[in-house]
C-alpha cells in the first residue's frame, strides 16, 4: 500500500473538482488525450476485460457533428469545450480476453458465448468504471471534465460508430479548462451515516 496522497491532490481530484458545462477556449493537445488514455487503462476492470472504446471528437468539425447528436443544453457545452469524448462499450470484449487475460480466458470466453446478457452486463459495468478513470485522469492532468448522458445514443452510434455495430456510446465527457464563474452552488452530498453501513 503506498502513501495516502496529501491534501493538494484530493482537492484536484474531488474536493475542488466539479462538473462544467461552459468552457474557456484553450486547446488540448493530443498529447494530453493520450497521457489521459494511458492514465485511466491502469485501472481495474473484471478479468482485465477494458470493454471501453473511446472517440475524441477534438477537431471543430467533429464536435459540431457531436453537437447536433445531443439534447437541449448539451450541444451548447460541447461546442463550447475544446474536445468532447465519447465513451463506448463493446460488446465484443470477449475476443480480446486472451490477450489481456490469459489465464481462464478461455472458460471465461465459453461463459460469455453461452450468455449475451451477461456480455451486456459486463460491458456496461466495467466501461461505466472506465469512464470514471477517465474523468479522474483529466483531472489529474490539469483539466476539467462535463460529463452527460443527454444525447441520442442511435444517432451518436450512426455518425460515429457505425463501422462496430457491436460499439454503443454510453456516456459523452467534454474536456478543457471549466469556467468556474458559471458554476451554480455545488448540490448537497449525503454525510457518511445516511447511506453507509459499517459491519
Amino acid at each position: 500500500m503506498g502513501p495516502a496522497l496529501d491534501d493538494e491532490v484530493l482537492e484536484t481530484l474531488f474536493r475542488s473538482a466539479r462538473s462544467f458545462k461552459t468552457f474557456h477556449d484553450d486547446p488540448i493537445a493530443h498529447d494530453q488525450l493520450r497521457l489521459i488514455w494511458d492514465l485511466m487503462k491502469l485501472g481495474p476492470t473484471a478479468l482485465n476485460q477494458q470493454p471501453a472504446r473511446l472517440v475524441w471528437c477534438h477537431t471543430e468539425a467533429a464536435r459540431a457533428r457531436l453537437a447536433a447528436c445531443a439534447a437541449g443544453a448539451n450541444a451548447a457545452r460541447i461546442l463550447s469545450a475544446p474536445a468532447t469524448v465519447i465513451v463506448a462499450e463493446d460488446l465484443t470484449f470477449p475476443e480480446t480476453l486472451p490477450e489481456f487475460f490469459p489465464n481462464g480466458a478461455a472458460r471465461h470466453i465459453e461463459r460469455y458465448a453461452a450468455d449475451p446478457v451477461l456480455v451486456q452486463r459486463s460491458a456496461l459495468m466495467n466501461t461505466s468504471l472506465q469512464a470514471g478513470y477517465l474523468i479522474l485522469a483529466a483531472r489529474a492532468v490539469g483539466l476539467d471534465a462535463g460529463p452527460m448522458g443527454g444525447f441520442d445514443r442511435d444517432r451518436v452510434n450512426a455518425e460515429f460508430l457505425s463501422d462496430w455495430p457491436q460499439r454503443s456510446a454510453i456516456l459523452l465527457v467534454s474536456l478543457g479548462r471549466g469556467d468556474r464563474e458559471a458554476l451554480p452552488e455545488r448540490p448537497l452530498r449525503a454525510a457518511f451515516e445516511r447511506f453507509n453501513s459499517v459491519l
